[in-house]
């Protein structure tokens, strides 16, 4: 903020009427006597004897009954009803009275109209309580009212509100909380952390803007240290400017007395300051700067802009220093506030783009935060304000934007949205002008930025095209205003500089005259200050985009190397050699900060680039000189041994940017056939990394089952850690792959959220690599929509691994979904599992099948289900259950609130075990599924099952098939039917239920109306059985699907069927198959729905 804005802070202590007392502040611990002098303390008397002495306390109450209102909060309202309440000054009913106000406003009025009525010992009693306990408060409150004529506030309302939307900005009022800077943060250029994450962080809480500085619980303090990243172009400087106009308003952050925002683009001007002279810089007139840095008053620093301060904080080579009034390295300087040891009592804030604010030891912060992006709305309401005169463009931009998944990924950041929205509503515009040839739609990093450019340099073109001397003058100098932005650039690029002042102009010979224009206005933004004027461009990729374009015409010309700004060099002939050297710095940068300039490099040579380009900024056509020897040159990057790292996926976006996509289409076109198999040569291997992070094939699911090997997999690594749905089935994968997949599933970056390894040969050392990993991972099991998932089905884990998991589900409280069937867990390990679920509340989903759990292991299930009721769906399918284990099942099931689902099914359940299930059932209110197919009922036990369900109220789901149930089952479930109205679909198949049962289910049919699905395959009724059933159907409504396969209808079953058909328009779906119909009978039935149900479907 300009040093002329920062003037409008008005602030004035000199008169304050400040206790000389030691204040102790509610947020640290005692301060030392404040500084007044006996000289001050006399002069504050006779200046404010009206205020504090030699006025009444009720004077006092009264005088301040405005700042009073504005300041306190509701929690600190809550104490002094509590403390007024004590001391007999306050009723129950006034306090009721002051509490049912319509707002916080309001209630404190009421509180302090109250007192003021109730002469001078109430009013003395809230000043002096407020001054005691609250001292921050009480100066607040004094330095508002001793100075009504300073309009501080005010001026930072007018500065930091102009231009502010509340639409907009509602995305910057939660913050992410995350927990210290990922791994690709510390390293990575913006762009490719966007790309990478999809836009996305793994931040499982928020934080809203008002309680930024504030403790997250009653038992924590407020955090000194705070730092928010984003990336360039998210709103940090728009969020520290509404942070500070709300807080000038009054509406957040009330404890803080003074606020002091500076940017380190201000900073830069100074080579030596002092904490004092600091403090002078956001307050020019204040007169007693000591009382923030004694901490008389709690006071917020903010340093906005980490990333364009000129010189890197050394926080292991600082020189400490403690003395606020000593001047000292302003980087030096920096790192001693932020180290604690000057202004020890001020909170902190620093903004920074995240890899810059690495340069901050994790240990000094204290709170973390990041703006997050765009969602789909605020999308779409940002590109309706860029184009408010035209919301069929406004659509039309945003559904190119959607039809790109890279770019709609980029879009979420608004800086880099404005700039895409800016240039597809160009080509869009243009696109419909049939006088020219039809432009392409941009796609590319490249396009994109060459239709941007394109729009700022026709601009400022005459409107009449007749003036070609016009047009020429007009191109010269968007030329020249070009090549040198694009050195001043380029060279600022190398050095990490990205603001620049007028000596640095200068001397890359710019013409300050020429920045007027409205090209420059596009490219080059101008802050003025006070002393100083800084410029920088108006987005991170901007600058990059000019740097290539310098580079990229400079290659051509130049003998010596372009990194090299001053100083002789090797000889470089041509441009191929050039960008050679490009490329290798590129590779070699730690940092990646070159990785943008070489892609926009490599765009230059595309085709559609040059065509926009040409004339104005390149030469028609030249690209063809180069652009083969370079996709060579490119190509030949890739064959790196399988050693696939984000390099690798920026030298296949190269490759995307000039245009030369084969080796990405080969690859994509296997993955959509899942045919990879046998095809992952290294180069194939970056295009899939790359695809990864860019296809629409990945989107949903990123399926590459059957095609890896250990090599390949750990290549693809650093890529498969951004795959929100991962599978890797049947790549037979051994315990080894499971010590990579559990390191990548333990860090920070890792985005994974459902993770198959169905079908591999992991045994026990591979379940504990992975149970270790899920103890620590936080996006696996993240609580998102669709749930995740971890399928370890088909493995050979046995009782240890079974355990590993078992503990890893102790720590762990977000996995929802484990799939362990086709295993070898065992009793042993169902016990494991079991204890863990006594306390683990987030697992809704747990998959056993085929596991020998047995008796025993469902004893120790069932144990837990007593205790546990967050499962929902138990699959204990194939266990070699008896009716002892599902007594004790069932026996939980009475008072189990949890379970939905219950899968029984292939088990050796026995007509004992009938009654126990019949117990449940009558109990039991929440479970929704029951699935006891292939068991041994027989009509004993099903029939006891049966009768239950008169009674039971939830279950809509029953399988009983192949339980050799026969028709005396049949018609206890029809008498069932007949009262029951939440059974959805019942399951009798392949028992042999004969025309008798048939005939009660029928006869039941005619009543019940909430039967969707009757499944009766195999059930062993003829045409009897039929002609009950097709009288039914003329009155049922409600079901839908039914199910008569390999019965024994014949001719007159169908007769009768198709006679129903023609009265029920309920039915979507039947099956006849083998029922010995003959073709006349499907002729009935397909003449019947044809005429009468041409939805239904009937096969025959």
């Amino acid at each position: 903020m300009a040093s002329s804005q920062r003037g409008l802070w008005q602030v004035a202590l000199e008169g304050s009427s400040l206790p000389s007392a030691t204040l102790r502040v509610r947020w640290g611990a005692p301060l030392p006597p404040f500084p007044i002098t006996p000289e001050q303390r006399a002069q504050t008397l006779v200046q404010d004897s009206t205020l504090l002495l030699s006025s009444s306390t009720e004077a006092w109450i009264n005088r301040y009954r405005k700042q009073l209102v504005r300041s306190i909060s509701p929690q600190f309202l809550e104490e002094i009803i509590c403390y007024l309440r004590k001391l007999d000054l306050l009723t129950v009913e006034e306090a009721g009275r002051a509490q049912e106000a319509s707002s916080l406003p309001e209630q404190v009025r009421a509180v302090v109209d109250i007192l003021a009525g109730k002469g001078s010992y109430a009013s003395q009693s809230l000043q002096s309580f407020i001054e005691t306990t609250n001292s921050q408060l009480y100066l607040h409150i004094t330095c508002r009212a001793i100075r009504p004529k300073i309009k501080h506030l005010e001026s930072l309302q007018n500065y930091y509100g102009n231009g502010l939307e509340t639409g907009p900005l509602q995305r910057l009022t939660n913050l992410l909380l995350v927990e210290g800077l990922t791994d690709i943060q510390q390293k990575e250029h913006d762009i490719l952390q966007i790309e990478a994450t999809k836009g996305l962080r793994n931040a499982s809480k928020s934080i809203p803007l008002e309680k930024l500085f504030l403790p997250l619980s009653k038992v924590s303090i407020p955090p000194r240290i705070s730092v928010t990243i984003g990336v360039a172009g998210i709103g940090k400087s728009t969020l520290v400017k509404l942070f500070v106009y709300t807080w000038a308003k009054g509406e957040i952050n009330r404890d803080i007395i003074f606020v002091l925002p500076l940017t380190f683009r201000e900073l830069n001007t100074y080579e030596k300051l002092s904490a004092e002279r600091l403090i002078c810089l956001a307050f020019p007139h204040i007169t007693e700067p000591n009382c923030i840095w004694a901490g008389a008053a709690r006071t917020l620093l903010i340093l906005d802009g980490l990333d364009e301060f000129k010189t890197p904080l050394d926080f292991s080579n600082t020189v400490v220093c403690t003395d606020p009034k000593k001047e000292i390295q302003v980087d030096n300087l920096i790192t001693n506030i932020i180290r604690g040891n000057l202004l020890q009592e001020a909170s902190v804030w620093v903004t920074s783009r995240p890899t810059a604010a690495s340069q901050i030891p994790g240990g000094l912060v204290d709170r973390m935060t990041e703006i997050r992006g765009f969602g789909a709305a605020e999308m779409k309401d940002f590109l309706d304000q860029m184009f408010l005169d035209n919301r069929d463009l406004s659509g039309q931009v945003l559904r190119h934007i959607r039809a790109n998944r890279s770019l709609h990924v980029m879009c979420t950041v608004p800086g880099f949205c404005w700039i895409s929205g800016s240039s597809i509503g160009y080509y869009l515009k243009n696109s419909t002008d049939q006088s020219q040839e039809t432009p392409v739609v941009p796609r590319t990093l490249s396009e994109i930025y060459s239709y941007y450019f394109k729009m700022a340099l026709s601009s400022d073109w005459p409107e009449k095209p007749r003036e070609t001397l016009r047009i020429e003058q007009a191109v010269n100098n968007s030329k020249k205003i070009v090549g040198s932005l694009g050195r001043l650039a380029f060279y600022g690029l190398l050095k990490k500089k990205y603001v620049f002042y007028e000596p640095d102009m200068k001397a890359y010979g710019i013409d300050l005259s020429l920045l007027q224009s409205s090209l420059c206005s596009r490219l080059l933004l101008k802050e003025e200050m006070q002393s100083f004027t800084a410029y920088y461009f108006s987005h991170l990729t901007i600058q990059e985009f000019l740097a290539a374009i310098y580079y990229y015409t400079a290659a051509k010309r130049a003998l010596f190397d372009l990194f090299t700004e001053s100083g002789m060099s090797w000889p470089k002939l041509g441009f191929l050699n050039h960008f050679k050297s490009a490329v290798q710095k590129s590779l070699q940068a730690e940092d990646r900060q070159l990785d943008i300039f070489v892609r926009f490099l490599s765009g230059l040579l595309s085709p559609q680039v040059n065509k926009l380009l040409s004339g104005w900024l390149l030469v028609k056509d030249e690209h063809n000189s180069f652009r083969s020897q370079v996709i060579s040159f490119l190509q030949g990057c890739l064959n790196t041994n399988y050693d696939i790292s984000s390099r690798t996926v920026n030298t296949m976006h190269c490759l995307y940017e000039i245009q030369h996509t084969e080796i990405a289409k080969t690859v994509e076109e296997a993955m959509k056939n899942e045919s990879l198999a046998g095809k992952l040569t290294p180069v194939n291997c970056s295009a899939l990394a790359y695809l990864l992070q860019v296809s629409d094939v990945c989107m949903e699911e990123t399926n590459l089952s059957n095609c890896l090997t250990y090599n390949v997999c750990k290549s693809l690594l650093s890529q498969l850690l951004f795959c929100h749905n991962l599978r890797l089935d049947n790549n037979q994968f051994k315990d080894n792959v499971m010590e990579l997949l559990g390191s990548v599933l333990s860090v920070k970056d890792c985005q994974i959220q459902k993770l198959s390894l169905a079908e591999n040969q992991i045994s026990n050392k591979g379940a504990k690599a992975l149970a270790r990993s899920l103890m620590v991972n936080r996006s696996l099991m993240r609580g998102r929509i669709p749930p995740s998932l971890t399928n370890l089905q088909h493995n050979t884990i046995k009782e240890d691994g079974a355990t590993f998991l078992a503990d890893a589900l102790l720590t762990n409280r977000r996995l929802t979904t484990l799939h362990l069937q086709k295993n070898a867990i065992g009793a042993q390990g169902a016990r494991k599992i079991a204890v863990a679920l006594k306390q683990n509340c987030s697992l809704k989903e747990l998959i056993l099948s085929s596991n020998s759990v047995g008796d025993n292991g469902s004893v120790a299930l069932a144990e837990a289900l007593k205790v546990n009721h967050s499962l929902q769906s138990l699959d204990l399918q194939s266990n070699s259950i008896s009716s002892t284990g599902v007594t004790a099942l069932t026996a939980a099931l009475c008072s189990n609130k949890g379970l939905i689902s219950l899968n029984l099914r292939e088990n050796s359940i026995s007509k004992e075990g009938g009654p126990a299930i019949a117990r449940a059932l009558r109990t039991n209110s929440t479970l929704r599924k029951l699935d006891l197919a292939a068991n041994l009922l027989y009509d004993e036990g099903g029939k006891a099952i049966a009768l239950a369900m008169k009674e039971n109220r939830a279950l809509t789901s029953l399988h009983l098939q192949w339980n050799f149930i026969q028709a005396n089952t049949a018609m206890a479930l029809a008498q069932a039917l007949r009262s029951n109205g939440s059974l959805a679909s019942l399951d009798l198949q392949e028992n042999a239920i004969g025309d008798e049962g048939m005939a009660a289910l029928s006869a039941a049919l005619k009543v019940n109306t909430t039967l969707a699905d009757l499944h009766l395959q195999a059930a062993s009724f003829g045409a009897d059985g039929a002609k009950a059933l097709a009288e039914a159907l003329t009155v049922n409504k409600s079901l839908q699907i039914l199910d008569l396969q390999e019965n024994s209808l014949g001719m007159d079953g169908a007769i009768y069927i198709a006679a129903a058909l023609k009265g029920n328009h309920g039915l979507t779906y039947v099956n006849l198959q083998g029922n010995h119909i003959g073709q006349s009978g499907a002729k009935m039935i397909f003449d019947a729905i044809r005429t009468n149900s041409p939805d239904c479907v009937v096969d025959v």
